[in-house]
């Protein structure tokens, strides 16, 4: 059983207890106060609440574990619920197997009312007031069970890889076999890190669709699906849907005629800066900026002329300072701080932690720089993925 089963069943367990144990010992205070407050009532009056209270307990706890605490209004039906049940049960008991005339009936019937409203109450202000609380800080969802298991989306390379879109490079030849190799040592170095990889469904027929990053971004429990600017990898997305709704994770769409790519989208804090250029167009920019509004996110649109993607030719460390190659940075003065690199590949780094990025081998000298501002730097080759545009963002998506 996962962590977040475990603690959403021991979180309903709990809130159980205390709301049955409360409702138990408030029935049991009424009957002892509507008595003249005499001590031996109590034995009594506790042992006559037990069965309503193991009932209420009963029924909270599996009510927990299909999320009655999630709302303040399903707490309130929850405990209606398990309170109308319980007392039922209670009052039920001694009508089995007995012989009562009409009045005798409506006599025992005001008299239950007024022994079993005080327990309802108290199961009903328990279950909204208590179990909430409790269940809230023992529980986690399973989204938020994805978040703390550090997973990263990653596709492996399809076999027609040779055939993908280059834009702002001239075609080289790509070897296909060395590609996967890359590929496999990309995927260890994340889990490595600690990252757990987990792979959409690879398609041979989209030979771009290695490049992952591009058809979704991840802001914490959101997966945004893009519309991606090349028309060919439009059909990139659905697997990766498929996937994210696998892991329990919300989803949003930018929707046509917007478009937008992964590799456009660059978020440092609550800042989230997008490409303007090939890929990404302004419509894409304006419904990113509607999605995020409401969870706190201010949308910079950067404009892009040199280089495929924003991505391509900044990043970000993961003390927030920019880095990127100058040759191809439209505008260096739009980010807080910008600190060039010397090589087009050192532009490039995936946050792995807050101490450690990964960097493509092919920007030595922009490493060495980097360490030097106390980081740990994990280097791969991905010189197959270099000659289709690809850096070391474009292989994976960490949700975050």
């Amino acid at each position: 059983m996962s962590s977040f089963r475990l603690r959403t069943l021991g979180a309903s367990l709990l809130a159980a207890v205390v709301i049955a144990v409360t409702a138990l010992a408030a029935g049991t205070l009424a009957l002892f106060l509507a008595n003249g407050q005499q001590l031996e009532i109590i034995g009594p009056a506790a042992s006559y609440y037990a069965v309503p209270a193991l009932v209420v307990f009963v029924v909270l706890a599996i009510l927990g574990l299909v999320g009655v605490y999630a709302r303040w209004y399903t707490a309130l039906i929850g405990g209606l619920a398990a309170a109308v049940l319980a007392v039922l049960i209670s009052a039920g008991l001694p009508l089995i197997g007995a012989q009562f005339t009409s009045d005798v009936l409506a006599q025992y019937a005001s008299r239950q009312v007024a022994l079993e409203l005080v327990f309802a109450l108290a199961v009903v202000l328990a279950t909204v007031a208590l179990g909430r609380r409790i269940h809230g800080a023992l529980a986690i969802t399973e989204t938020e069970e994805v978040l703390r298991r550090q997973y990263a989306l990653v596709r492996r390379p399809a076999a027609s890889l040779d055939q993908g879109v280059v834009t702002h490079i001239e075609r080289t030849p790509v070897d296909v076999e060395l590609a996967g190799r890359q590929w496999e040592a990309y995927v260890a170095a994340l889990t490595g890190a600690g990252w757990e990889p987990v792979e959409v469904d690879p398609d041979d027929d989209l030979p771009d669709s290695v490049f992952v990053e591009d058809t979704v971004v991840m802001f914490g429990p959101l997966a945004v699906l893009t519309n991606p600017g090349t028309e060919s990898r439009t059909a990139e997305v659905d697997a990766v849907e498929q996937t994210v709704l696998g892991l329990s994770l919300e989803t949003a769409r930018i929707e046509a005629p917007g478009t937008l790519d992964g590799g456009d989208v660059l978020k440092i804090g609550r800042t989230v800066f997008v490409g303007r250029g090939g890929r990404t167009n302004a419509d894409g920019i304006r419904q990113l900026r509607k999605i995020l509004a409401p969870r706190g996110y201010s949308v910079v649109a950067v404009p892009m002329t040199k280089a495929l993607h924003l991505k391509s030719a900044v990043t970000a460390l993961p003390d927030g300072t920019v880095i990127g190659y100058r040759p191809v940075v439209d505008d260096p003065f739009v980010f807080d701080r910008f600190l060039e690199m010397p090589e087009e590949g050192g532009a490039h780094v995936v946050i792995l932690s807050d101490d450690t990025v990964l960097m493509a081998s092919s920007a030595p000298e922009s490493a060495r720089i980097i360490e030097g501002l106390g980081y740990r730097v994990i280097s791969v080759d991905i010189s197959e993925f270099e000659k289709l545009e690809g850096c070391v963002t474009c292989l994976s998506v960490r949700i975050r």
